[in-house]
């Protein structure tokens, strides 16, 4: 199961006033148990499939230059209502599936990215802050990994959702054939887990 193979980076539940915890099996635990229940159901959807597997055939032999260059953009241009390449990953039928699977979570789920086998964003349900995560360890520690691979971070507060949360992380593989195909980030209130 995808739960067997993380890297749990999550220390302690000390910040901001949050209780602490004092090993991390436990938030790791309830974590896996988060993704298993509320997240890999629908993970693998032919909507989120389809589109990493577009986007990888057209990322996949984009250089460093070419990546730096759209995350440039991407930083320049969200926020602002009129680019091509933060509306590609904000509208759609990808983007519209994530944000409804947010909403149907109450709260919990702040966000959801998906990125292609570049770590470049394929569809999210908020804009993001930049748009190639493969410098992060969301992508490096998940797609860079391997099939199976999970990841948790630290309690952060996000730019981008305004709240404290905890981001877990994992690899996206073709239910067809088994290869490893992008990653996923889900963004999950860290109050509403306590």
């Amino acid at each position: 199961m995808r739960a067997a193979l993380f890297s749990a980076t999550l220390g302690t539940f000390m910040t901001l006033g949050l209780p602490t915890v004092t090993t991390a099996a436990e938030p790791a635990d309830a974590l896996n148990t988060y993704l298993e229940a509320n997240v890999l159901p629908w993970a693998d959807d032919p909507v989120i499939v389809e589109a990493v597997s577009a986007q990888n055939a057209v990322t996949s032999g984009y250089d460093q230059a070419q990546i730096d260059a759209l995350d440039r953009t991407w930083r320049e241009e969200v926020g602002t209502g009129a680019s091509a390449l933060v509306d590609g990953v904000l509208m759609g039928p990808a983007a519209d599936f994530l944000r409804e699977h947010v909403s149907a979570l109450g709260g919990t789920m702040t966000e959801v990215i998906v990125m292609d086998s570049q770590g470049l964003n394929v569809a999210a349900s908020n804009a993001t802050s930049d748009y190639w995560q493969g410098d992060e360890d969301k992508h490096q520690k998940t797609y860079g990994v391997g099939v199976g691979a999970v990841h948790f971070s630290e309690i952060e507060f996000d730019e981008s959702t305004q709240i404290y949360q905890v981001q877990i992380s994992f690899t996206l593989t073709d239910p067809a054939t088994g290869a490893a195909i992008g990653a996923m980030t889900v963004g999950l209130d860290a109050e509403s887990l306590m």
